[in-house]
């Protein structure tokens, strides 16, 4: 049997908004870090804030993870196979962004690492982006 388009789509539909709805859930967070290292007041952070700010990252990566296996177990249309891959990919990537980032909070704020997991973060969202977009040509 082959794969159904549309179910296809609602699929990828729902993990780009679970993605949206996860990402708004942990959004105030990295905003309170973000703000914090801009301001150069990292030492205001408490240990009890940032604990729980990690554990809240760990919840929601721990979701990102469920995502990305879902991904990985969908039945893609033939003639979005290679894109689907390079979704995954970035999917992926994402992934791993918000695990560094969970690291360069962990023990005190690690400035760099932060910075460059956000970066990473950046860069695979743009590149999700752009292949949902080519998937969503691709088949309409």
């Amino acid at each position: 049997m082959k794969p159904n388009p549309n179910v296809y789509v609602q699929k990828i539909n729902q993990v780009v908004k679970d993605t949206e709805e996860i990402g708004s859930t942990m959004g105030p967070y990295f905003e309170e870090i973000r703000e914090l290292i801009d301001a150069d007041q990292i030492s205001d952070l408490t240990e009890e804030k940032q604990l729980e700010i990690v554990e809240i990252f760990k919840e929601g990566t721990a979701k990102y993870r469920d995502l990305l296996s879902s991904l990985s177990e969908l039945r893609v249309p033939a003639r979005v196979i290679g894109t689907h891959k390079k979704f995954e990919q970035s999917y992926q990537s994402y992934v791993d962004g918000c695990q560094d980032m969970i690291e360069s909070i962990i023990n005190g704020i690690d400035v760099e690492a932060f910075d460059a997991a956000e970066k990473k973060q950046d860069e695979a969202s743009d590149r999700i982006a752009l292949t949902l977009q080519k998937i969503t040509n691709l088949l309409t």
